[in-house]
């Protein structure tokens, strides 16, 4: 949806960029500079004014034509660096509403791919140009393509990843050029002061290869500004993520040696000594951990032949015992083949037996057949079928009478229990009883007969004639009565508290004593 109320600036601009070449495009962008010069930076209406030229695709347009060659173009390539720092001003500070994945999944990361990409070739012609003004010139563009750079990830951090991960930078940082390659580096500290856990999140191949190409900038140059700016980014490593000291003294192992000896006294001693005193603390940090690993080897190595010796000596008795074992259980495996044997034996015995017995009965029946008269057949079967019967019932009986004998045993086990249990129950009680009535404060006073009554009397009189009472107030009587008080319920509560004590300590001996007769009792 557009916006209303649009600066007809903007209006007038998106129809000359649709009408115009492409070859003019670029050079009618450059208004946008004016426009947004025109307004206060942050405030409300620059922020209008971005939306306006966002949903009119003049950002759009600046993005795509940063790819353009400039070199045949009105301005050159001044041209393309100014339109950088339209872009990157028109993206700072833009909060797009509808559909933002488009402008921040697609807009954004093609914005800072063109960058590079425009950097590069920026790059490119400053290293073949010859001459000096050209130099210069191309320089100039270069510085404020990455001041674009810096701006647009200092207002969208999340671009700082996409920077890492992009190809055009790895080839921004790879090269032997000193101003542009300071510049480079000074765009890698800015990210990394933007977003400090940058280099976590990138891949560790990107990772090895920027400090790659940082420790050879460091080793192939004694130029001062590139030596300089490197070790600054290093430092910057280094203070940022504490866990990339120790792949800098794995991966590079002369580092340090470089750096003390190629680049002291080179005019940036302070950030050196830094670097230094990281990389050695690191080292000694590790030195300290690859000790106590060898000294907890040396301890492991030593209880390990320890053990091993001990094994030795105990393996004479350890096959001594295992042949005793094995023996033993040989002896009872035989021993329980030879008892299978038996009870087949047996049981085969008792089947021929039965089978004989069986044969036998039933000759007999057919020689009673034979014998008994046909007319008492009847009641001699009747006779056998009632002892069949008895021999039944009396099997049945005596079943009935041990199964019930046997419940009878558990109950009557039950029963002592519980008398056990009830007797020691009751000694307990009888126990707490009389130490209560031991530990009462008030007993019944006994009873006196007239004759101690009249001397218990006489010597009470003596005494207070002997003893004569000294007066005392009726406050300090009462303060005298309240301490009295107070004694005696101290008292009666240290004896509550012993006597609640005593009672605890008689009910978990009575329960040990019972459990202890339960256990005595139980069969085997």
């Amino acid at each position: 949806m557009k916006p209303t109320d649009v600066d007809s600036r903007i209006l007038a601009l998106a129809a000359q960029v649709t009408e115009s070449f492409d070859q003019d495009v670029p050079v009618l962008l450059l208004k946008i500079k004016g426009i947004l010069s025109s307004t206060s930076l942050g405030g409300k209406e620059s922020q209008k004014i971005k939306k306006d030229l966002y949903y009119y695709d003049l950002v759009q347009y600046c993005v795509v034509v940063l790819k353009q060659d400039y070199s045949r173009l009105c301005g050159g390539w001044a041209t393309a660096a100014q339109l950088a720092e339209i872009l990157s001003q028109c993206c700072v500070g833009l909060e797009v509403k509808e559909n933002p994945e488009e402008f921040y999944n697609k807009l954004l990361p093609s914005a800072v791919d063109n960058l590079l990409f425009l950097g590069r070739r920026l790059q490119a012609r400053f290293i073949r140009a010859i001459k000096d003004e050209e130099k210069s010139e191309l320089l100039r563009c270069f510085q404020t393509v990455t001041d674009a750079i810096c701006w647009l990830l200092g207002g969208h951090v999340q671009l700082t990843v996409c920077v890492l991960q992009s190809n055009h930078f790895l080839q921004l940082l790879i090269t032997d050029d000193v101003k542009t390659a300071t510049a480079v580096m000074s765009m890698l500290q800015n990210i990394l002061r933007v977003n400090s856990s940058v280099l976590l999140h990138v891949d560790e191949k990107i990772l090895h290869s920027v400090l790659d190409e940082l420790v050879y900038k460091l080793s192939s140059t004694t130029n001062p500004v590139t030596g300089n700016a490197a070790t600054k980014l290093l430092l910057s490593v280094a203070e940022s993520y504490p866990q990339l000291v120790e792949l800098l003294i794995t991966r590079y192992k002369g580092l340090r040696t470089l750096l003390s000896k190629q680049w002291t006294g080179k005019g940036f001693d302070r950030s050196l000594g830094q670097l230094l005193d990281l990389l050695y603390s690191e080292s000694s940090r590790k030195g300290e951990k690859q000790r106590l690993h060898q000294a907890a080897s040396l301890i492991q190595a030593v209880w390990r032949g320890f053990q091993t010796r001990k094994r030795l000596k105990m393996l004479p008795k350890a096959v001594t015992a295992l042949q005793r074992s094995f023996r033993i259980k040989r002896e009872q495996a035989l021993e329980h083949l030879k008892r299978q044997k038996e009870d087949e034996t047996l049981r085969q015995q008792l089947k021929l037996q039965r089978q004989r017995a069986m044969r036998l009965f039933h000759e007999r029946q057919l020689t009673l057949l034979e014998v008994v008269h046909a007319g008492q057949l009847d009641r001699h079967i009747q006779e056998i079928e009632e002892k069949a019967a008895l021999t039944i019932q009396r099997h049945w009986r005596g079943y009935r009478a041990r199964r019930n004998l046997h419940q009878q045993r558990e109950s009557l086990k039950q029963y002592k229990a519980a008398v056990i249990i009830q007797r020691a129950a009751h000694k307990f009680l009888e126990k707490c009883h009389r130490k209560r009535q031991a530990l009462s404060p008030w007993k019944e006073p006994k009873e006196f007969t007239s004759a101690q009554k009249l001397a218990l009397q006489q010597r009470v009189d003596d005494y207070i004639r002997l003893h004569p009472a000294s007066q005392m107030s009726e406050e300090m009587s009462k303060e005298l009565h309240l301490q009295a008080q107070e004694k005696l319920a101290q008292y009666l509560l240290r004896s509550s508290l012993d006597c609640r004590a005593d009672q605890r300590r008689e009910a978990l001996l009575a329960q040990i004593n019972t459990d202890v007769e339960l256990l005595m009792s139980k069969p085997l």
